[in-house]
C-alpha cells in the first residue's frame, strides 16, 4: 500500500462539481446565460422534484486554522441582521426571475432540500434564524418528507437553536468536532470539551432530530494514529447516526493566513495520514458504520445509506445528499448554484455581495455554462463518486476515452478498478483512490494542465 500511496498521492479535486471551479471558462460566462439556464431547469424539474437551497452564513467568532471555507471572523453580532435581510433581498430577486418561466408563471418554488451552511451558522441568534427562514419559506412551497440540514458549532449552539430549526422542520444536523485531542484542537485554534459536543447531541435527540451527524479531520497537525484511536472512541459514545471522515486540505496558498497557523513539519506525511484512514475505516465499520462513496460513514437506519442502496445518492456543492433535485440555488456570499446545465458563484465578501443585491442585480460574479461534452464527463464523475463505477456507450464516450483507459489500465494492474468493455467499478482496495479515478475522467484538466498546485493532495 505505501507504493500506492508514493504514486498516487498527487493534487486533485474533491469532484463536488465538474467542471471544477478552476477549470471554469469565465470568460464564454454572463449573468444572462446563468439566468436562462435556472428558468429552463425550474420549469423541467420544480414540479416532478422541487429545488434545493444552500444558505451560506459566513460569521465566525474566530478563525479555525484548518479552515479552507469563505468566512468573515467577527465578534460584532450587530452584523446579522444586515447580512440576513441581503439574503432575503437576493431570494426575491430569484423569486422575480422563476416568475419569468412562460410556461407556469405561477408556480411557487416548491424547496425539497435546504441546508445552512458557513461559516458557523449557529453564530446567527435562533429568531433571526427563524425570522430569515420565514421569509424563505413565505414565498415557496414544501415539498413533501422535505431535508432540513444545518452546520452548527458544538460551543455555541443552544438548545433553542436546536428547537427553533426543529420546530421550521430541520431533521438533520452536523456538527464539527474534528478532533478531541488538546493539542491538536490548540493547533487548529479549535478548543472544544467533548462535553460540548455530547450535550448538544444529547438536546438533538430530546428534541427528536432524526439525523445527527459529527465531522472528523485526519491528517491535521500533531496528528497520531493513537490520538485518531481516541477520537474515534469518544465520538462512538455519543453514537452518531453518521459521520464525515474526511482527509484535511491543506491549501495555504489559496486560503492564506489561516492556514498557517502551524508549521507544515508537523503535519503527518501521505504514508501516515494513509494509515489514519485505512485504520479510522476499520475501526468505524468494527463499530456498526458504512462507508458511503468517499469521506462518509453512517448506520444503517441512515437516509444516506438508503440512499446509496436505492442508487438515489447524489453529490454537488454541499457534499453528499440523499436526493438529488435538478436546481440548487446557493444564497449569501461566496455561495454556489448549479442549474446542472451551469454553476454561478456569488461575490466573495460581504460588501461586494451586498452591493450588488441593494443594486437589484443577482450577484453572481462568475461562473460556467456546461457543453455537451461537460454534461457527459459530469455524469460520469457522480457516478465514480457516488457509486464508485461508471459505463459508456456510443453516446457517452469522448475523445481521450483511450488515454483514460491506459490510466485506468494501470490502476487495474494495481488492483484498484476493475475493468470490463465498456464498463469501470471501484474494487475496495481502490476506495482510497476514488478522486484518482475519477481525475482520469476529467477532461477539462487534461487539456489544460495547471502550472502551479492548486489542489490539495488526494491522500
Amino acid at each position: 500500500m505505501n507504493s500506492l500511496i508514493d504514486k498516487y498521492n498527487i493534487p486533485g479535486p474533491r469532484y463536488t462539481s465538474y467542471p471544477t471551479v478552476p477549470f471554469w471558462d469565465e470568460e464564454a460566462f454572463t449573468p444572462e446565460q446563468w439566468q436562462n439556464s435556472v428558468i429552463r431547469s425550474f420549469g423541467e424539474s420544480n414540479d416532478a422534484e422541487g429545488i434545493s437551497i444552500y444558505i451560506h452564513l459566513p460569521f465566525c467568532e474566530q478563525l479555525c486554522t484548518f479552515c479552507a471555507c469563505h468566512k468573515r471572523i467577527t465578534k460584532q453580532h450587530s452584523v446579522e441582521t444586515p447580512y440576513l435581510e441581503s439574503v432575503l433581498k437576493e431570494w426575491d430577486l430569484y423569486l422575480e426571475l422563476l416568475a419569468s418561466d412562460k410556461s407556469s408563471p405561477d408556480a411557487k418554488p416548491k424547496i425539497k432540500e435546504l441546508h445552512l451552511g458557513g461559516g458557523t451558522p449557529t453564530f446567527f441568534s435562533p429568531q433571526n434564524l427563524k425570522t430569515l427562514l420565514e421569509g424563505i419559506f413565505a414565498k415557496a412551497e414544501i415539498a413533501e418528507h422535505p431535508e432540513f440540514s444545518f452546520e452548527g458549532h458544538p460551543n455555541n449552539t443552544s438548545r433553542e437553536h436546536l428547537q427553533t430549526l426543529y420546530d421550521l422542520g430541520f431533521r438533520r444536523c452536523s456538527f464539527g468536532v474534528q478532533d478531541y485531542d488538546p493539542q491538536v484542537q490548540k493547533a487548529i485554534n479549535r478548543i472544544q470539551p467533548f462535553e460540548n459536543v455530547e450535550r448538544v447531541t444529547n438536546w438533538a435527540r430530546e428534541i427528536g432530530y432524526t439525523s445527527v451527524s459529527h465531522d472528523l479531520v485526519f491528517g491535521l497537525p500533531f496528528h497520531t494514529w493513537e490520538k485518531m484511536e481516541y477520537t474515534i472512541h469518544r465520538t462512538l459514545e455519543l453514537k452518531p447516526d453518521r459521520l464525515a471522515f474526511y482527509s484535511y486540505a491543506h491549501v495555504p496558498w489559496i486560503k492564506g493566513v489561516g492556514q498557517r497557523g502551524f508549521d507544515e513539519n508537523d503535519l503527518p506525511s501521505g504514508e501516515e495520514k494513509r494509515k489514519l484512514y485505512e485504520n479510522g475505516k476499520r475501526l468505524l465499520e468494527e463499530l456498526g458504520y458504512i462507508e458511503i462513496g468517499m469521506d462518509h460513514f453512517a448506520l444503517p437506519h441512515d437516509d444516506l445509506y438508503q440512499s446509496m442502496v436505492s442508487g438515489n445518492i447524489h453529490r454537488n456543492f454541499m457534499g453528499y445528499s440523499s436526493g438529488k433535485t435538478q436546481l440548487m440555488i446557493g444564497l449569501g456570499m461566496s455561495a454556489i448554484s448549479d442549474s446542472w446545465y451551469a454553476f454561478a458563484q456569488n461575490e466573495k465578501t460581504v460588501e461586494d455581495y451586498q452591493k450588488r443585491v441593494d443594486e437589484g442585480r443577482i450577484p453572481v460574479f462568475r461562473g460556467h455554462i456546461l457543453n455537451e461534452e461537460d454534461l457527459n464527463i459530469r455524469q460520469h464523475i457522480l457516478n465514480i463518486m457516488c457509486r464508485l463505477e461508471t459505463s459508456w456507450n456510443w453516446q457517452s464516450t469522448f475523445p481521450e476515452l483511450p488515454n483514460a483507459l491506459e490510466a485506468l489500465q494501470e490502476m487495474q494492474d494495481d488492483g484498484l478498478v476493475e475493468l470490463s468493455e465498456n464498463a469501470i467499478k471501484i474494487t475496495e482496495k481502490g476506495r482510497a483512490f476514488t478522486r484518482n479515478v475519477a481525475m482520469t475522467f476529467d477532461l477539462r484538466m487534461m487539456r489544460n494542465k495547471p502550472e502551479t498546485r492548486i489542489f490539495s493532495m488526494t491522500i
